[in-house]
């Protein structure tokens, strides 16, 4: 099926906004039906720079300056856009276009003729106000009549006036308009001007002359000499009427007649000749009266000339009104650009704004996302983790009545052990005579002897994670448990049989509360055990790069004070009286309640002429410069710490991890310790050890006074008071490592062990427990939240 054509059908209208959209409507109702497409024809009038359109009219250009008259054609031009946009916007769905007609100096009924010719017009819609912009409404008429006439054969013209279809009729000199129903809307006539009468009358008289002439020759009336003078009378009368003739005094060739303001037609009086001759008097008469009738249309045209100047003067008045009327609109064009540009500011933050805001929701929106695949993934973890509980649940179920289980076999475990010891009772007793010596010599010091097979199982094989390290060395000290209590086990291997029983005897001898005590020993392998000291070497708390664990300075000087004193005991030791030698920070220990206890007393031999009183004496000195400054270099503040040093050198020395340090207590320090530190030096027989205790236990009691006064101190960097550290119960504490557990976890043998402990346990190939040394029906552990809870719950209350 073929496609349906598509006709255009094309609408000239004018500035009229009415009339055109009047057009408009006719030509859609009329074409209603029918597939077609509108093209609208607008003037648009090329006029010369010379003159301007204003709101008074047509100006010259002159009168205003450029910009002016740029700004006035570019508001005549945007109104023009208005219009044409709303004859676009009448047409609805109707296809429409805009063609812009330019129109020089012809006149605009020959450009319309071009028109149809150019673009093959074959339905052209004329509206009445199309011909106005180029001529009055007298000319509109007109130049309608002559499209009609001259359009071409294969274009139908449809002439429009107010909406609707008029039709023109020419009958004789008169053209009429008339609507569908036959009732003249117009009529106008051919006016008849002074020029075509004159040229009129002119031609009639040079007939009437021939006439006359060949009567007169013919009946010899007048002379020969009357006809010449008469010649000469009608070339120079002919010769003034051509001047005025050629003073354009009419333009146009037809009028409306309804128009008032037109001059009529001049009737000549044209007197009728009767068949006989004229005589030259009647001649001059009628030449008297064309000269009459001469010089009243030049007196009209004089006083049209003065109606022409007053008219000017009014023009003038006009260009000045325009001109204020133009600075004006100058003004609040201004104004307005003004206002547009600060309107552009705003608009263009407002678009920035929005720019940030589409941003902002992207951002947004991503975040969203994010969220709900975050959400989704800790819904499906929450359900992993609920069904995780679930298996964890009943493995605790399990658990617990495996260790139900389990502690029915350890009490029968249990009678199995209380009648193998009988036994074994039994084995020593046939051995007694022969350990009876031995026996005799150990009891009298009143220690244990293990064995070595218990040594290994106290300290798992001397494994290297019981072994102790000092300032990132390995020791020879291992740490074990025996019935439930940690030990420190220290290996000396390099000493004679005879030489180790004499060392146990010494260190059996020495008890006093700031000495490491020995629990017991081993005769092969050669080892003491020592009681174990959960807080670690002072060193370590000093000079570790952990510093987790800081000492106040009230604390710093009581461990002075303990050193000294357990120093003191060795030094006035009535039956064995001993120098230690080599007392260091690493050779202090501090329990878990940070109470100092010296180690390695009689342990070394000191064959050096240099270890002697004095020699302990400045290892007090250098303990104390220790405990003041956090460092482990002396020379550096021997220079700074002497005994008149001012408060400002004295507080840049000071370890700030103490606390805020008295600064009288600390130059009482200070200068106790350059005393002790300068003793071989310069010899004081006045300086002991007693002495020196005396003056600590002083300083000790002033700090005392102090820490009275400023309150209780608080847990500082995992360090704690003093005052009830040592209340926490045994259930809270790692049996491997017998610190407060932070994360514990229930084994197969039912206790609480910390899980970092209990995991190295396992993994390093064990499968027994650590508290019955039986074997693990398996190797799951439990997080134990209940008892965390309680470490925590007690931990907080403690400090506050």
């Amino acid at each position: 099926m073929d496609a349906i054509q598509t006709e255009k059908i094309y609408v000239a209208v004018g500035n009229d906004v009415q009339d055109g959209l009047k057009t408009l409507n006719w030509a859609l109702k009329k074409w209603n039906s029918h597939p077609i497409s509108i093209a609208v024809l607008h003037v648009t009038h090329n006029s010369t720079k010379d003159y301007v359109y204003t709101p008074f009219g047509k100006l010259p250009a002159r009168s205003v300056s450029e910009e002016k008259l740029q700004i006035l054609r570019k508001d005549e031009q945007d109104k023009i856009n208005k219009l044409l946009s709303k004859y676009i916007a009448f047409c609805g769905k109707v296809p429409a276009e805009i063609l812009e007609v330019e129109k020089f100096d012809e006149p605009m009924q020959k450009r319309v003729i071009d028109l149809i010719f150019g673009l093959g017009i074959t339905k052209l819609v004329m509206g009445f106000s199309f011909m106005k912009p180029s001529m009055k409404s007298k000319g509109a008429i007109s130049g309608l009549f002559y499209v009609h006439q001259h359009k071409p054969s294969f274009c139908e013209l449809f002439i429009i006036c107010g909406g609707k279809q008029v039709f023109l009729r020419g009958k004789n000199d008169e053209k009429i308009m008339e609507d569908d129903r036959g009732v003249m809307s117009a009529r106008m006539r051919d006016k008849v001007t002074f020029k075509d009468w004159l040229d009129k009358w002119f031609n009639d008289k040079t007939n009437d002359s021939q006439d006359r002439s060949t009567s007169l020759s013919s009946t010899n009336l007048e002379s020969p000499l009357n006809q010449n003078q008469w010649e000469f009378y009608l070339q120079e009368i002919e010769k003034y009427y051509q001047e005025l003739l050629s003073s354009n005094l009419e333009e146009g060739n037809c009028v409306l007649e309804n128009d008032d303001s037109q001059i009529g037609p001049i009737e000549p009086h044209v007197t009728e000749h009767n068949n006989y001759d004229m005589s030259a008097a009647d001649k001059i008469e009628i030449l008297k009266n064309k000269l009459n009738e001469a010089q009243k249309i030049i007196q009209l045209k004089r006083k049209e000339a003065k109606d022409n100047i007053e008219r000017h003067t009014k023009a003038e008045w006009a260009i000045c009104l325009c001109n204020s009327r133009a600075e004006e609109l100058e003004s609040r064009i201004r104004e307005e650009a003004s206002a547009r540009e600060e309107l552009k500011k705003e608009s263009d933050a407002e678009k920035e704004q929005t720019v940030e805001m589409k941003t902002e929701l992207e951002e947004r929106k991503r975040s969203l996302r994010s969220l709900t695949e975050v959400q989704s993934e800790l819904s499906n973890r929450l359900q992993i983790w609920t069904l995780a509980k679930t298996r964890a649940e009943t493995q605790l179920e399990k658990a617990v009545g495996e260790r139900s289980e389990m502690v029915r076999e350890i009490e029968e475990l249990r009678r199995q052990r209380d009648v193998f010891n009988r036994r074994i009772e039994f084995c020593k007793e046939k051995d007694a005579i022969g350990m009876a010596a031995s026996l005799a010599e150990m009891t009298c010091c009143a220690f244990r002897e293990y064995t070595e097979e218990e040594l290994r199982l106290a300290t798992d094989n001397f494994s290297d994670r019981l072994r102790f390290k000092s300032g990132g060395d390995w020791t020879n000290v291992y740490r074990g448990r025996f019935n439930h209590s940690s030990v420190a086990i220290k290996m000396l291997p390099s000493l004679s049989h005879q030489h180790f029983q004499s060392k146990v005897r010494l260190l059996g001898d020495m008890r006093q509360p700031h000495l490491v005590a020995m629990v017991g020993f081993c005769s092969e392998p050669k080892c003491i055990v020592l009681e174990y000291m959960g807080n670690g070497s002072l060193r370590d708390m000093l000079f570790s790069r952990r510093r987790n664990r800081v000492l106040r300075w009230h604390d710093r000087i009581r461990i002075a004070t303990e050193v000294c004193s357990g120093l003191g005991f060795l030094n006035a030791a009535e039956l064995r009286p001993a120098i230690h030698c080599h007392l260091s920070s690493s050779k202090i220990l501090l329990d878990r309640n940070l109470v100092a206890k010296i180690t390695g007393f009689g342990l070394l031999e000191c064959h050096d002429e240099q270890c002697n009183v004095e020699s302990d004496l400045q290892a007090i000195g250098v303990l104390l410069i220790h405990l003041l400054t956090g460092r482990n270099w002396a020379g550096l503040v021997e220079e700074v710490m002497t005994v008149d040093m001012d408060r400002k050198a004295l507080g840049s020395v000071l370890d700030e991890m103490a606390g805020q340090w008295p600064l009288d207590l600390a130059r009482e320090l200070a200068a106790l310790a350059m005393r002790c530190m300068s003793i071989k030096a310069k010899p004081n027989s006045e300086l002991s050890i007693a002495r020196v205790l005396e003056e600590l236990n002083e300083i000790r009691r002033n700090g005392d006074e102090i820490v009275e006064r400023e309150g209780p101190k608080t847990i500082i960097g995992g360090c704690i008071d003093r005052a009830g550290s040592s209340d926490m119960p045994s259930v809270f504490l790692c049996p491997i490592l017998q610190e407060a557990m932070t994360n514990p976890h229930v084994a197969a043998d039912g206790f609480s062990y910390e899980l970092e402990a209990i995991e190295h346990w396992l993994q390093s190939g064990r499968d027994t427990s650590p508290m019955t040394n039986l074997r693990l029906k398996h190797t799951f552990l439990t997080p134990n939240h209940t008892l965390r809870s309680l470490i925590q719950d007690w931990q907080t209350n403690k400090s506050t």
